[in-house]
Order: structure tokens, then sequence, then C-alpha cells
């Protein structure tokens, strides 16, 4: 993944926030949308954020968030075009699982990680919903930047602890939520959206539409406390090895706040 699809990955955010429509939050309307979006132009317009990166200027190379996973099951919620998976089975995991609400993100995935020799069992579903994985299963369940899309956080980190064994890991990454309501314009930057609305809103590109929801901080920590998680590590700091010798207006911004949540979480 090159810096460009880096940065694209945090295009949604409070320099689009004169664009955005609000739109009631129906189920089944934001996962055909975003499905749509996925089958269609997604990689085209946002990229892809893959391990080894976690987001925008974080990495696990450096986070070491995962240590060792060889006999590992694996699970990827969101698992896209198959890349963090590759990561996973290329250290040796012993089980490599994915779900994604695409089935052409699952069509990319099955191919790229044929062609690597890699096999997997994917599953086309939105993440909110029960859909065949087994419980009490994997040693790791991971999101590259995809749990920001769920309808439902409470119910899809519920679901998740059930995947998981006793003592699992839920490491997971998305936009951080301030980086979400600041803009940077004329070296200045500009609160341009409340942090407090979580309500729901389109965002319309040239070639395509997506909807999402911006959430608090602290609504991603309740609900890992309900489901019944403990937080072990959450990581908000870009690293400054990887923004060396990067100018951009976006590379400024993440010096002065962050840009990239990541959590680790173990399942009690």
């Amino acid at each position: 993944m090159n810096k460009n699809s880096v940065d694209r990955t945090n295009i949604i955010g409070a320099g689009e926030a004169g664009s955005a429509i609000s739109v009631d939050m129906d189920k089944n309307s934001i996962h055909k949308t975003n499905s749509i979006f996925w089958d269609t132009k997604g990689n085209d317009i946002l990229g892809a954020t893959t391990l080894p990166f976690y987001g925008a200027f974080v990495s696990e190379e450096k986070c070491q968030l995962f240590g060792d996973v060889s006999g590992k099951k694996m699970l990827e919620i969101g698992c896209g075009t198959g890349h963090s998976l590759q990561y996973q089975g290329e250290r040796k995991a012993s089980e490599l699982w994915g779900m994604d609400i695409s089935e052409k993100q699952i069509a990319k995935a099955t191919q790229h990680l044929t062609a690597c020799g890699l096999s997997a069992k994917l599953i086309c579903s939105p993440m909110e919903e029960e859909c065949g994985i087994p419980v009490d299963y994997f040693d790791f369940v991971y999101s590259i930047y995809a749990i920001g899309w769920t309808t439902d956080l409470e119910g899809t980190f519920g679901r998740i602890a059930s995947y998981l064994k006793k003592d699992g890991i839920f490491i997971f990454s998305w936009s951080h939520p301030i980086h979400k309501c600041v803009a940077a314009e004329n070296d200045m930057l500009t609160f341009k959206k409340c942090y407090f609305d979580e309500s729901w809103y389109s965002v319309s590109f040239d070639e395509g539409t997506l909807t999402l929801s911006d959430r608090k901080l602290s609504t991603y920590v309740n609900a890992l406390a309900k489901a019944g998680f403990v937080i072990e590590q959450m990581i908000e700091q870009s690293d400054d090895e990887i923004m060396q010798n990067n100018n951009s207006e976006f590379a400024k911004k993440a010096k002065m706040l962050p840009v990239t949540l990541v959590v680790k979480a173990r399942k009690l």
C-alpha cells in the first residue's frame, strides 16, 4: 500500500462535511449503499488499508500488537482484497477466515489469496449478522479500517466476542473520531463538525456514494466493555518515521492531532 492509498483512507472526514447529506438510519438501505460502493469503485476512491499498516502513519511493524501468530486461528472483519489475510498467512497463522459485505471484495480476496498459495474461508455478509462463523473458536479477530462501517456497533462487538476463545484478542483500527471533525485550512485546524454528532450521513463522489456515522471515542470504549472486553492498548499517535519526508497537508494535520485509532482488547 503506497502513501497515497494511506492518505485516501482518511478522506471521509471534516473536509467532506459540506458535501455530506443527513440520512435516516435504515440498516438495509445502508448495507445496500455501502455494498454497491465496494462492489464498484470503493478501492478506487478510498484505496485499501492493509497490514502491516493500520491506517495513516501507524504500522504493525512498529506497534507489534499481534506478536507471534504462528499456529493461531485468525478472523478478519471486512477482509477486502485479502492482503491483510495474506500478511497473517505468511506469518504462519494456522487458519485464515474473512468476512466482507461486498461480493466483489470477496472475489478479489479469493483470487489474491489463491495466487499467493494460501487458503481461507471467506464469507460474504454484513458484520452485524449471523453468518455461520464458529463461536469460541478464534485466537484473534481483527479489523483493519472496516469496523466503522457497522450499523450496530454494540451488536458487532458482541458477535466478535462470541467468535473468540476466552482471552482471545480483538484488534481494530479506524479513523480517529477527532480527525473526522477537524479540517486543515490555510495552515489552521478548524472544527467543521460537532464531535458529539453521531447521526448518519451520505457522501457522494463522481463514482459512487457511501453512508457512514462518526462515533465518539467513548462509544467504542463503552461498546467494548459491554461486550466483555478489556482494553490492553490504544494507539492514536502517528509514527514520526512514517511521516518523515511527507510534507502533505494531511501529514501536517497528523502531527497536530490523531488521524488513526487502533485498539487492542482481550475477551474476559
